[in-house]
C-alpha cells in the first residue's frame, strides 16, 4: 500500500450532488452549501445506515437553540404559575394580587407551558409507543400528561389536587436537562467544527500572469496554488516548487514541524512554516484527508457500543418498572384511603423514573473521547474495538514501518586507511546518481555529515551486484558479497573481522573497492524508531507483552528485538502468515492487538482481536484496523489503552449513578418512607433528576483532562 496515497478508503468518494450553487467554505456544519456540512452529511447517513443511532435518537431533528429558547419561555411562563399557587403561597406564607380572573393565572400558563414547553416530549413518547421503543421521552411524557389531566380535572372540580406548580416546574426543568445534554453533545462534537476550521476561506491559485484569489470551492485538480508562510494548505497535493517546514499536528497529533520538499505530499489545514511553497493540488472537497477524518470522528461518535446497548435495554425495562411501580403506588394509597396522595405518588414514581441521566451517559462518554481522542491523532473507527483494548494481554508489533522506520540508514563505517569521512564521501560519490534505497541512504548520510563529494563520472549501475564509477581516475565500485566474488576481490582481516560482527545483526554490508582493492566497508541496517523502546517499556510495565512479528531473517529481528526489549519474536514470516501468527497467539488465550503500518498487515489486523494501524498518517484507507493512529509514534499505542480504559471507566461510572439513582428513588418516590415523614413532590422529583443528569454530563466532561500524548503515557526515562 502506498502509504502517502491519500485517496483511499474511508477519505474516497465522489464530490456529492448539490442544487448547482457555489459550494463555499467557512467551517460551518449547518450550512447545506458548505463543503464541510457535505462531508457530515455523509458521514451522518453511514452512521444511520449502520443503525449507530438506534440507541440514542431521541433529539433527532433537535437543536440546542430550540431547548434554550423554550427552556426560558417555559421559565417565565412558569414563574406566575408557582406564585398564584395556592399551595406554594400557603407553605411560603405570602400572597399575591388578587383580580378578576386570577383564579385562571396557573391553568392558562399551565396549559400553555405544557403544549409549547412539553410537545417536544410528548412527540418523541409518541415516536417511541408506535416504534415499540419505550424509554425516556415515553418516561417524561407520561408523566407530564398525568399531571395535566389531574390539573386541568381539579380546575374543573373532578379533584381536589392542585397541581399546575408541579408541571410547569416538571417541563420548565427537563427542558433545562435537555438543553444542557444537547450543549454538553454538541461541545463533544465541535472537534468536527474544529477540523472543519483548519480549511482556509480562499486560496491563491497561480495563472499565467501571477496569482489570484479564488474560494476555495473553486479548486480542481491540476491547480497549482501558492501557500505562504503561516498559512494553512488549502488542498492535498504535492509541492512542486519551494521547501518548508509544515506543521502537521492537527492532523497526527505530532508536536514537531515536518520538512517537505518537491515532490512531497502536503495535506489540507496544515500550516507552512519558513517559506513559501507552491502546491499542485490532488485532491479537494470530500476527497481530501481533512474531510475523511471529519467522516471517521462523525462515525466513531455514533457507533454503537457494549455498554450503550446494556443502557438502551435497561432504560427499555425502566419504562414498564415505572408503569407497573406507578400504578402500584396508586393502587396502595387507594387502598389506604388517600385518592390525593396516591394520584401525588404516582406522578412522583413516573417523574423519577424518567431514564434521562442513563440516556446521557454513554452517548456523552462516545462523543468526548473520540473527540478528544481524535485531536490528539488517535481516530477511532470501531468502538467495540476501543472497548476491546482494555482487555488486551498481548501487543504484535510488525517491525518494519512500525517499531523501524522502514527505511536503511548508514550504521557503521569501516575504513582500512583509519579514514571513515572519506570513504563515505568516496561511496556517496559513486551512489550519487543511484536510485537504490542503500544508495539513498549512504549519500544522506554523507549529506547529514557536510562532506564535500569528489566528482564521480561513467555511472554504471549492475544489477544484483552493485554500481560503480570513475573517481579521480581510479575505478571505484559499491557493492555486495556477489560483486566481490565475481571480482575476486579479497577482504582485510581486520575488515573482514568487522563485517562478520555487522553481518550477525543482520544488516546489510556494502564493501567499497578502488581499483581493485576492497578499502572499506558500510553497513546498513533499517533505522529503530528513538521512541519504540520507550513503548515497549511502557507496555510492560501495564503488564502487556510484547511480541514482534517480521519477515526479515532471524538474525536481523532478534538484534532489533534485543534492542528493544521484545519477549517473543517471529521472524521470517511469509505476509499472508501473518494472520496465522495472530491465530496463534490466540489460541494461548491471549488477547492480541496487532500494530502494523497497512503494508501486507490487513488480514493479521482483521483476525486480531483490536486491529491498530500505525504511522498511516493522512493515509487512513486500512478497513481492517479499529483504530487508526495519525502519528508514527509507536507509543501512541499506549494511547489507546489509556484512552479505552478512561472511557470505559466513565462508562461505567455513568452507568451505575443513573442505574443505581433510579433503583433508589423509585422506592423513595412512591412513598415509602411517608410514615417518618419523608414526602418526594413531583417537581422535587424532576430537580434530582436534573441533578442527576448533570452530574453524569461534568463526569463525562472529565475526560477532557486526558493527556494521549506519545511523551505524556509512554515519557522518555530520566537521564542517570
Amino acid at each position: 500500500m502506498d502509504r502517502h496515497n491519500y485517496h483511499h478508503g474511508p477519505f474516497s468518494g465522489e464530490t456529492p450532488a448539490h442544487d448547482g450553487r457555489e459550494m463555499t467554505h467557512r467551517g460551518d456544519l449547518t450550512d447545506p452549501h458548505d463543503i464541510d456540512h457535505q462531508a457530515m452529511t455523509e458521514a451522518e447517513h453511514a452512521a444511520v445506515g449502520q443503525s449507530a443511532h438506534a440507541g440514542h435518537d431521541k433529539h433527532a431533528g433537535h437543536s440546542v437553540e430550540m431547548f434554550r429558547s423554550r427552556f426560558w419561555i417555559a421559565l417565565v411562563l412558569s414563574i406566575p404559575v408557582v406564585l398564584y399557587s395556592p399551595m406554594v403561597q400557603e407553605w411560603l406564607r405570602f400572597s399575591m394580587p388578587v383580580f378578576p380572573g386570577s383564579g385562571l393565572v396557573s391553568p392558562v400558563l399551565g396549559t400553555i407551558v405544557f403544549l409549547y414547553g412539553g410537545s417536544v416530549f410528548l412527540k418523541g413518547g409518541w415516536d417511541e409507543l408506535r416504534s415499540r421503543t419505550p424509554g425516556m421521552m415515553l418516561l417524561i411524557s407520561l408523566a407530564i400528561t398525568v399531571a395535566f389531566i389531574t390539573s386541568a380535572a381539579t380546575t374543573l372540580g373532578f379533584f381536589d389536587l392542585e397541581f399546575w406548580w408541579e408541571l410547569a416546574l416538571l417541563v420548565t426543568i427537563m427542558l433545562l436537562g435537555h438543553w444542557q445534554e444537547m450543549r454538553a453533545i454538541g461541545q463533544a462534537q465541535g472537534a468536527l467544527s474544529a477540523l472543519a476550521a483548519l480549511l482556509p476561506d480562499e486560496a491563491e491559485r497561480v495563472t499565467a500572469a501571477g496569482t489570484e484569489t479564488v474560494p476555495l470551492a473553486t479548486l480542481r485538480r491540476g491547480d497549482v496554488v501558492l501557500v505562504r508562510p503561516g498559512a494553512r494548505v488549502p488542498a492535498d497535493g504535492v509541492i512542486v516548487d519551494g521547501a518548508a517546514e509544515l506543521d502537521e499536528s492537527m492532523i497526527t497529533g505530532e508536536s514537531r514541524p515536518v520538512d517537505k520538499e518537491v515532490g512531497d505530499r502536503v495535506v489540507a489545514g496544515t500550516v507552512v512554516a519558513g517559506s513559501a511553497i507552491r502546491v499542485r493540488v490532488e485532491a479537494v472537497g470530500e476527497e481530501t484527508a481533512l474531510a475523511g477524518i471529519q467522516r471517521l470522528v462523525a462515525a466513531a461518535q455514533s457507533s454503537r457500543s457494549r455498554a450503550q446497548a446494556l443502557a438502551d435495554r435497561f432504560a427499555g425495562l425502566l419504562f414498564y418498572v415505572a408503569v407497573a411501580a406507578g400504578m402500584l403506588t396508586f393502587l396502595v394509597w387507594n387502598l389506604l384511603g388517600r385518592p390525593d396522595d396516591a394520584v401525588t405518588r404516582a406522578v412522583t414514581v413516573l417523574v423519577i423514573s424518567c431514564p434521562h441521566a442513563l440516556g446521557l451517559a454513554i452517548p456523552l462518554v462516545i462523543a468526548l473521547s473520540t473527540a478528544i481522542a481524535a485531536r490528539q491523532g488517535i481516530l477511532v473507527k470501531d468502538r467495540l474495538a476501543l472497548e476491546r483494548m482494555r482487555e488486551v494481554t498481548t501487543v504484535l508489533f510488525d517491525k518494519t514501518g512500525t517499531l523501524t522506520r522502514g527505511e536503511p540508514v548508514v550504521r557503521g563505517i569501516a575504513a582500512v586507511d583509519g579514514n571513515p569521512d572519506g570513504l563515505l564521501a568516496l561511496a556517496a560519490a559513486v551512489e550519487t546518481d543511484s536510485e537504490h534505497p542503500l544508495a539513498r541512504a549512504i549519500v544522506r548520510r554523507a549529506q547529514e555529515a557536510k562532506l564535500a563529494l569528489p566528482h564521480a563520472s561513467q555511472f554504471r549501475a549492475i544489477a544484483g551486484r552493485g554500481v560503480e564509477a570513475s573517481v579521480d581516475g581510479s575505478a571505484v565500485a559499491v557493492g555486495g558479497p556477489t560483486m566481490l566474488r565475481e571480482r575476486s576481490l579479497t577482504v582485510p582481516p581486520t575488515l573482514a573481522r568487522q563485517t562478520a560482527t555487522w553481518a550477525e545483526r543482520g544488516a546489510a554490508v556494502l564493501h567499497v573497492a578502488r581499483d581493485g582493492q576492497v578499502i572499506g566497508a558500510l553497513a546498513l541496517e533499517d533505522q529503530i524508531r528513538p521512541e519504540a523502546a520507550e513503548a515497549v517499556a511502557a507496555l510492560k510495565a501495564r503488564g502487556v507483552r510484547v511480541v514482534m512479528i517480521t519477515g526479515d531473517a532471524r538474525p536481523v529481528a532478534d538484534a532489533v528485538a534485543a534492542d528493544l526489549g521484545i519477549d517473543e519474536v517471529f521472524a521470517e514470516v511469509l505476509p499472508e502468515d501473518k494472520d496465522s501468527i495472530v491465530a496463534t497467539l490466540q489460541s494461548r488465550g491471549q488477547r492480541v492487538a496487532m500494530v502494523g503500518d497497512g503494508v501486507n498487515d490487513a488480514p493479521a489486523l482483521a483476525r486480531a482481536d483490536v486491529g491498530i494501524a500505525i504511522g498511516a498518517g493522512t493515509d487512513v484507507a486500512i478497513e481492517s484496523a479499529g483504530v487508526i493512529l495519525a502519528t508514527s509514534d509507536p507509543r501512541a499505542v499506549v494511547g489507546v489503552i489509556e484512552l479505552s480504559q478512561a472511557s470505559y471507566r466513565k462508562m461505567l461510572q455513568n452507568l451505575g449513578w443513573a442505574a443505581g439513582y433510579n433503583v433508589l428513588a423509585i422506592p423513595l418516590a412512591a412513598g415509602v418512607l411517608a410514615p417518618v415523614g419523608i414526602i418526594l413532590p413531583p417537581a422535587v422529583g424532576a430537580i434530582l433528576m436534573s441533578v442527576s443528569t448533570i452530574v453524569v454530563a461534568l463526569n463525562a466532561q472529565l475526560l477532557r483532562r486526558l493527556d494521549l500524548r506519545p511523551e505524556a503515557v509512554a515519557p522518555s526515562p530520566l537521564p542517570a
